[in-house]
């Protein structure tokens, strides 16, 4: 009988800061800063960049999708979103920076197009659709992966911003619930998608045959 190294298990799942703090706070930070610029690219020429926003059920709007999370209708508007991606964009990169990627896409696409189908009058802009998913993909990953930390955390985000996702609910004309709730939603499924990918994971590395190690201690 051989005595050899326990496999590796993965934790990425199951962390609930980024492994790469430094990374993932300098990613955050110029995407933020990213939308300070084209915010003030707008404010300056004057170029009305809003105009490249979704507009809901319009062909020539279906490429706002791409564009929406980037604008902002003014400084007091992306100001209202600052803390929210800072912090969330932050947190959901524990997974590391390509898990982040796929998360973000997937909340990116999921609530432009249910704000494309689903939303009212005029030209949706803005990342709080962003921030929407993020919070939701935070408030329920440690559900999907049995995380009691990832839990603890959520908890902890619930109770400081909770109120927040009544934005998912109809009330100013203004703001896009449409693009809160869908971005909740995708959050919630790339949360999933993540714990899926994560416990396939393990199940190859549990099947994987034991390697032959030179020094294993013989009975």
């Amino acid at each position: 009988m051989d005595t050899l190294p326990a496999k590796p298990v993965s934790t990425a799942v199951h962390r609930i800061l980024p492994a790469n703090a430094k990374q993932a706070a300098i990613v955050v930070a110029g995407f933020t800063a990213l939308l300070y610029l084209i915010e003030l690219i707008d404010v300056v020429l004057p170029a009305d960049l809003d105009q490249f926003g979704i507009v809901p059920r319009s062909l020539s709007g279906l490429d706002g999708i791409a564009w929406a999370p980037l604008l902002h209708s003014g400084f007091g508007h992306l100001l209202a979103n600052t803390l929210p991606v800072l912090i969330f964009g932050f947190l959901a990169m524990a997974g590391g920076l390509g898990r982040w990627i796929a998360v973000t896409l997937t909340i990116w696409l999921v609530s432009g197009v249910g704000v494309w189908l689903t939303g009212g009058d005029g030209v949706t802009v803005g990342a709080s659709g962003l921030a929407f998913g993020w919070l939701a993909f935070l408030l329920v990953r440690g559900i999907f992966t049995r995380s009691v930390l990832q839990i603890g955390v959520a908890a902890v985000l619930l109770l400081y911003w909770g109120g927040m996702l009544f934005g998912v609910l109809p009330g100013d004309p203004g703001v896009s619930w449409q693009g809160h709730l869908f971005g909740a939603g995708a959050g919630v499924l790339a949360a999933w998608l993540v714990a899926m990918a994560g416990r396939r994971a393990a199940s190859r590395t549990a099947a994987a045959p034991d390697p032959v190690v030179p020094g294993g201690i013989a009975e």
